[in-house]
């Protein structure tokens, strides 16, 4: 299978060459160390499609590489590499990403999971070959439900409208884009017709949240929730983007019409002035009155207006008696007097622990905060850097390197323990939050090269990430203070196809055309 894909990869060296558009050819060797390391660690209980023995050779064909003086960080960018890459499954229907490792009884076919749907497309779109992502896709919109007794698809809340549109930007494709948008226009138009209540709000039980034993949620409860209604604002918005691009003027409106009626929905609904946060309206009337994480989700999709009022809830990230403990995010405020009440460890509890879905979710919209807004109240890139390097850290399990499903707040402990199901647990991204957010490549329908780079002032000297796929081509990008680093010049360096198209004395945002 490996010496298929080498073959492939010098054929497309050759026509690099030929075509003028040869690459230099990237440093492997830190991959390598690492690959070594985690394989060295791991039993490979389960192996899928790319097995330990080749984890190498595929991710150094794949991935995005990078270095940095932070340790933690590029340490688990490499582990969330890895253990990404064990969760490709090539099934009868195509490949897929599975969530859990090991097989489980909620799953549906091939042990896929529409959970974390969202997150994988995320993290994968920056693979060099997308067509794992396209099977992916397609395997959700035509094939999930196909000969099952209940729902897959639907049996968790899901922006994989927003999703498929981010990943265009990075792996522009408009013909699959055309393919799959009957399909993406018929499954919103089936969510309104299950979740949407008549004032044009979305209702969701927390399990199908993904989220159950939540403080604010229900398991049967009709519950208006920010997170499914921030997802169906953003898959509004990927439509109209979506359809905008290829010319249906028709679904141009319509969703352009449901984006804005569901922001003035979420705003006037679900904030609540007394607290300053976006909460769970319940089924029977009246806010929760509970501060949870998934109220940040709205700034996932860049919902809320930039007023200084909404940005204020981000003061709730630096308060331990908000959202801040010892070991990283938490999922609902630690002051509330039913905080960590609801056992822990016996199922899937979203009342304070740590969950990575949720961390990784909260960082991004701090993200979009920062760089897509003005108003960021007591938010900046030192406290962005702080609760990435601490997410980072938390990957850990008795001195080695460990995902899993969720964690105490306090101490790090794994509340699932040694349950072999948990391991390697692919429900939330990681890489994507050190490309897209932290060192800032933010993808565009154009050929402008976009860096909004969030690592604060004077705390590397140095970075590099490179073999970056981006609209066909190979991105590498430098940051070297003093240009001894890498003997290229001092600053920040852009390089497209091994030109260099950008050099500035600071690590600042930067928009430059590729060609």
């Amino acid at each position: 299978m490996m010496k298929k894909r080498n073959l492939i990869a010098a054929i497309g060296l050759s026509i690099a060459t030929i075509t003028g558009f040869a690459q230099q050819k990237a440093n492997t060797d830190q991959l390598k160390k690492y690959v070594e390391y985690f394989n060295s660690i791991d039993s490979e209980a389960v192996k899928n499609y790319i097995p330990n023995a080749e984890a190498f050779e595929f991710l150094a064909e794949q991935a995005p590489l990078f270095e940095c003086p932070d340790s933690v960080l590029e340490q688990n960018y490499y582990y969330r590499l890895w253990t990404f890459r064990k969760h490709l499954v090539k099934s009868p229907e195509g490949f897929i990403f599975t969530e859990f490792i090991e097989p489980v009884k909620h799953a549906g076919k091939y042990n896929s999971i529409s959970c974390a749907l969202g997150h994988h497309i995320y993290e994968g779109r920056w693979f060099k070959d997308n067509s794992y992502l396209k099977d992916y896709i397609k395997f959700w919109l035509y094939k999930a439900d196909v000969g099952q007794s209940k729902q897959r698809f639907h049996q968790f809340s899901s922006w994989i409208d927003d999703a498929v549109y981010q990943n265009f930007l990075v792996k522009p494709d408009q013909k699959f884009l055309k393919e799959i948008l009957p399909a993406l226009d018929a499954d919103f138009t089936k969510w309104e017709t299950e979740r949407q209540r008549k004032d044009g709000l979305f209702w969701q039980n927390d399990v199908k949240d993904g989220m159950e034993e939540s403080i604010s949620g229900s398991r049967r409860d009709q519950n208006q929730r920010p997170t499914i209604n921030s997802y169906m604002f953003g898959n509004a918005i990927a439509l109209n983007k979506i359809a905008v691009l290829l010319g249906n003027q028709s679904l141009v409106a319509k969703y352009q019409a449901k984006a804005n009626v569901l922001k003035k929905l979420v705003q006037d609904s679900l904030w609540n002035a007394k607290s300053m946060f976006f909460e769970t309206r319940k089924a029977k009337g009246g806010l929760a009155n509970v501060r949870e994480a998934i109220g940040f989700t709205p700034w996932d999709f860049n919902l809320p207006d930039d007023q200084s009022t909404y940005a204020k809830a981000w003061d709730q990230l630096l308060d331990t008696a908000g959202f801040k403990a010892p070991w990283g995010l938490t999922t609902a405020e630690r002051r509330d007097p039913t905080f960590r009440t609801r056992g822990s460890g016996h199922g899937c509890e979203w009342d304070g622990a740590l969950w990575p879905f949720a961390s990784s979710q909260t960082l991004k919209g701090l993200a979009n905060l920062l760089t897509n807004y003005k108003k960021h109240g007591k938010m900046n890139a030192d406290v962005f850097y702080q609760e990435l390097h601490q997410y980072a850290a938390s990957h850990v399990k008795n001195g080695k390197p460990y995902i899993g499903e969720y964690q105490d707040e306090k101490m790090g402990e794994w509340l699932k323990g040694d349950n072999p199901r948990s391991s390697f647990y692919n429900h939330s991204t990681f890489c994507d939050l050190i490309i897209n957010d932290l060192i800032g490549i933010k993808p565009r329908q154009d050929n402008v090269l976009e860096v909004f780079p969030l690592i604060p002032k004077n705390k590397w000297d140095w970075f590099k990430l490179d073999n970056v796929t981006y609209h066909d081509q190979l991105v590498t990008l430098i940051w070297d203070k003093t240009g001894q680093k890498y003997n290229k010049g001092k600053g920040f360096l852009v390089y497209v196809n091994s030109k260099q198209i950008h050099q500035s004395k600071s690590l600042k945002p930067v928009k430059v055309q590729m060609n």
